[in-house]
C-alpha cells in the first residue's frame, strides 16, 4: 500500500509531477528507492540505500515517511550530517510536498496531518532569564568591553528573533558569551521561571512532542542515542529513522559515545565563575543570605585551586604529547598523566554546591546547580581519561604546542577517547530495536555492483558499510544517477606524477630534484588554467595544502584567478560562498570540503584530486582499528583503509556534477589509482562510462 502509493505520488502523472507542472520529470531511480524505503518501514526492517547524484533522495524517503506518519500515526525520526541538507528539507522539501498532497486529495479522511518539525539541542535556544540576568550583573560578569557589547547584540537580537536559535543569531565578537544567555537542563526553573510561558526551548520542545516528522542533525540523534544506553534521552518515542548522508555516520557515533576533555572547557567555566586577575565572575557579586563573606572566599579559593589543577593537568598532557612515548598523539597506558584535577573539581563542585543552598536568591539556586555539575561532569571526564575506565576504547591527546614549547597562537589541548568499533553499540541500540532503518547516501558502496550480478555479489559492495556500523542482514539497494556522467565528466589521470617526498623530476642527479610540492604546484597550475578557474583543489594534509597555497598564490595573482584556502581567514560556509559568488576563483580545500558541498552551474567545473584520501595510518583512531583487524587475523588495508578512501574519493568526485547541465573535469594528481593493483578499486567505483584520459 505504501509502496504504492510513493510511486502514484511521485511517479508521471502523481501528485508532485502536477504540482509541478510540464518541469517535471519522473525518475525511475527514484520510484525505486521510494519503494524500498516504504517495504523496510512497513515491516520494520533495516535498509542501506545508495543513490547517485540526481536521484531525488530527500522525496524518496519523505514521501514512504510522511504516509507513515499520517496513515498509521508513527512518529519518524530524519538526521542529517550538514545543516545546508536539514533546512532543505524543512525549509524546501516537506512544505513542496505537503503542497502538492494536499492540492492532490491523497489523504483520507482518518489520516492525520503530518507536524514536521526541526529538532535543536537546547543549547541553540536563548533563554531570556538568563540573559536579563547575564544584563543586569554585565559589570561584575563580563571582563572586558568586547565581552559587554557581546551581550548587548545578543540583547538585540533576542527581542526581535522569532525562533530564539543560534542560527540566526549574528556572529559575535565574543562567541563565549552565549554561554551566560542560552538555555541549559540544569538551570531550568521550569514553570518557576517567570519567561516560562515565552520561553523559546519550552515553546520547541512542545512543538516537538508533538510532531511526527523529526528533523535534526547526527550529533543530535547519536548524542541522544548514547543518553539511551544510560536510560534517559530527550527525542520522543519514535518508530522509524532515516539516516540521510550515512557515510558520515561512523564517525559522529564514534564520537558520541566517546568522551572529549579540552582545556578551553575547563577554564571558560572557571572564569566564568571568578577572574583572579580582574575579580570579576559569578562569584564577585554572590550574596549569601547570612550577609558572610567567607563561605564565598572558599568557593574563590576552590576556583583557584582548580585553576592550579587544571594548569598542571594540561601541562601534563603536553608533555606526554611531546614525550617518545606518544609520537602520534595515542596514550596506551592508564595513569601516563598525573591528575590533581579530577580532586580539585570535585572539591569546587562541593564548593559551589553548598553556596547554592545559601545564596539569597532562586535564580542564583539555579545558576549555581548548572556550574556545580558542570564542574562534577569535568572531574568525572578527566579521571574516566586518565583511568582508561571506558573498555573497547582507544585514548589519545592533541596539542597545537610545538616541540620547542611555543604555541602557534592561543594554546590548545584536548584529551579524549572513542570507541575503536562502534558496531556493536549501533547493533544493540539502533539496529536490533524495534523500528525500522533506512541509511542513505550517495556514497555507502565501495564499487559499483552491475545490475546483471546476483544479490549476494551486489551486497558485497556494501560489506564494509555492513561491519563498521554493526546492521549486517540489512537489505541493500545501489542505485545510479540519472546523470550521464560520460558525456559530463571529462577524467584525467596524471600517471607521471612523482610520489610525496624528494623525487627526480628528470633524469637521476640531485640537481635535478625537485619537492612533491613543486611538481604538485606545477601540474595543478596547468589544469586551473586549462578551465580558467572555477576549482576546487582537494587535499589530503593541511601542511601540503599550505605548501602549495604558498607556491600558487603569485602565479594565480598574475593570471587575475582569485585564490581562497581552507583555514586561512574566512570560516567555511563563507569561503563557499565567496567561491559560488566569485569567477574564476580557485579553492584549496581539505577534510570537510571532499563531502557536503554543493556547488551547482558553471561555478565549479574542475575538481583536483591530489591524492588518493587514505586516511592517515598513525591517527590514533585509525591505528587501533587496524591493529583490532591484524589481531583477528585479517588485512587491515584491504578490509578496512582501502574501503574508507574508495567512499572519500567518491566524495570527492561528487563535489563536480551537481545537475544534469553541469559539465567538467575531474583530474586525478596520484599515479597509484593507475599504476597499483588496488587502483582499480577506485576507478571500479565511479559511475559507468566514463573514459580515463591518462597524462604521461
Amino acid at each position: 500500500m505504501t509502496s504504492l502509493a510513493a510511486r502514484d505520488i511521485l511517479g508521471e502523472g502523481g501528485a508532485v509531477a502536477r504540482a509541478s507542472g510540464e518541469r517535471y520529470e519522473a525518475r525511475d531511480e527514484q520510484l525505486r528507492m521510494a519503494s524500498s524505503v516504504g517495504e523496510a518501514m512497513d515491516s520494520g526492517g533495516k535498509l542501506l540505500v545508495e543513490a547517485g547524484t540526481g536521484v531525488g533522495k530527500s522525496f524518496a524517503y519523505l514521501v514512504p515517511a510522511m504516509l507513515r506518519a499520517a496513515r498509521h500515526g508513527q512518529t519518524v525520526v530524519i538526521a542529517t550530517h550538514t545543516i545546508a541538507l536539514q533546512e532543505q528539507l524543512v525549509e524546501k522539501d516537506i512544505p513542496a510536498l505537503q503542497a502538492a498532497l494536499a492540492d492532490a486529495g491523497v489523504w483520507d479522511e482518518g489520516d492525520a496531518p503530518v507536524r514536521p518539525v526541526l529538532v535543536k539541542g537546547r543549547g541553540n535556544y536563548v533563554s531570556i532569564r538568563r540573559l536579563q540576568l547575564a544584563s543586569q550583573r554585565q559589570k561584575t560578569l563580563l571582563p572586558d568591553a568586547a565581552s559587554r557589547r557581546s551581550l548587548h547584540q545578543i540583547e538585540d537580537w533576542a527581542y526581535a528573533t522569532t525562533d530564539g536559535t543560534l542560527s540566526t543569531l549574528p556572529q559575535l565578537e565574543r562567541p563565549g558569551v552565549w554561554d551566560k544567555a542560552q538555555s541549559d537542563s540544569a538551570n531550568c526553573m521550569g514553570r518557576r521561571c517567570p519567561h516560562h510561558a515565552e520561553c523559546f526551548y519550552q515553546r520547541a520542545r512542545k512543538e516537538m512532542e508533538g510532531a511526527n516528522i523529526l528533523v535534526c542533525n547526527h550529533a543530535l540523534f547519536f548524542s541522544d542515542l548514547a543518553l539511551r544506553t544510560r536510560g534517559t534521552g530527550f527525542l520522543p518515542v519514535y518508530q522509524h529513522v532515516v539516516l540521510d548522508e550515512a557515510h558520515a555516520v561512523e564517525d559522529v557515533a564514534a564520537e558520541h559515545f566517546g568522551v572529549s576533555l579540552t582545556e578551553g572547557r575547563v577554564q571558560h567555566l572557571l572564569s566564568t565563575l571568578y577572574q583572579s586577575r580582574t575579580g570579576k565572575g559569578y562569584l564577585s557579586h554572590l550574596e549569601l543570605a547570612s550577609g558572610e563573606i567567607k563561605p564565598i572566599d572558599r568557593a574563590v579559593r576552590a576556583v583557584d585551586d582548580a585553576d592550579r589543577a587544571a594548569r598542571g593537568f594540561f601541562d601534563d598532557v603536553v608533555r606526554l604529547m611531546q614525550s617518545p612515548e606518544t609520537t602520534n598523539g595515542r596514550i596506551r597506558r592508564g595513569g601516563a598523566i598525573r591528575n590533581d584535577l579530577s580532586e580539585a573539581r570535585k572539591g569546587l563542585t562541593l564548593a559551589v554546591r553548598r553556596r547554592k543552598d545559601e545564596v539569597r536568591t532562586e535564580a542564583d539556586r539555579f545558576e549555581l546547580n548548572s556550574y556545580s555539575e558542570r564542574a562534577g561532569e569535568i572531574a568525572d571526564a578527566a579521571e574516566l581519561l586518565v583511568d582508561q575506565t571506558l573498555e573497547g576504547c582507544v585514548y589519545w591527546g592533541e596539542t597545537n604546542e610545538r616541540q620547542s614549547g611555543g604555541a602557534s597562537g592561543r594554546r590548545r589541548v584536548r584529551l579524549a577517547c572513542s570507541p575503536i568499533d562502534v558496531a556493536p553499540l549501533l547493533r544493540a541500540h539502533l539496529f536490533e530495536k524495534d523500528h525500522g532503518v533506512v541509511l542513505t547516501s550517495a556514497t555507502l558502496a565501495t564499487r559499483t555492483a552491475r545490475e546483471d550480478e546476483p544479490g549476494e555479489h551486489k551486497e558485497t559492495a556494501f560489506a564494509h558499510a555492513m561491519e563498521r556500523l554493526g546492521c549486517e542482514g540489512a537489505k541493500t539497494v545501489q542505485l545510479g544517477s540519472p546523470f550521464d556522467f560520460a558525456s559530463q565528466v571529462e577524467l584525467y589521470v596524471d600517471a607521471s606524477m612523482p610520489s610525496p617526498g624528494w623525487k627526480a623530476a628528470r633524469g637521476r642527479s640531485p640537481e635535478d630534484a625537485v619537492p612533491f610540492e613543486h611538481a604538485l604546484t606545477t601540474r595543478v597550475l596547468d589544469h586551473v588554467v586549462a578551465t580558467e578557474g572555477g576549482a576546487f583543489v582537494l587535499f589530503t594534509s593541511f601542511r601540503t595544502l599550505y605548501d602549495v597555497a604558498d607556491r600558487l598564490e603569485p602565479a594565480l595573482a598574475e593570471l587575475g584567478y582569485p585564490l581562497l584556502v581552507q583555514g586561512r581567514g574566512l570560516p567555511r560556509g563563507e569561503l563557499l560562498a565567496a567561491f559560488r559568488e566569485t569567477p574564476g576563483a580557485v579553492l584549496l580545500g581539505a577534510a570537510s570540503f571532499w563531502q557536503g558541498v554543493d556547488v551547482p552551474g558553471d561555478r565549479l567545473r574542475n575538481v583536483i584530486i591530489t591524492r588518493l584520501p587514505f586516511d592517515p595510518p598513525d591517527r590514533p583512531l585509525t591505528e587501533a582499528r587496524l591493529e583490532r583487524i591484524k589481531e583477528r587475523g585479517g588485512d587491515p588495508f584491504r578490509e578496512d583503509s582501502l574501503p574508507r578512501a574508495v567512499i572519500r574519493f567518491k566524495q570527492g568526485f561528487g563535489r563536480l556534477i551537481r545537475t544534469s547541465g553541469d559539465r567538467g573535469r575531474v583530474v586525478v594528481l596520484d599515479s597509484r589509482i593507475v599504476k597499483s593493483g588496488y587502483g582499480r578499486s577506485f576507478l571500479s567505483a565511479l559511475p559507468a562510462g566514463i573514459e580515463i584520459t591518462e597524462l604521461s
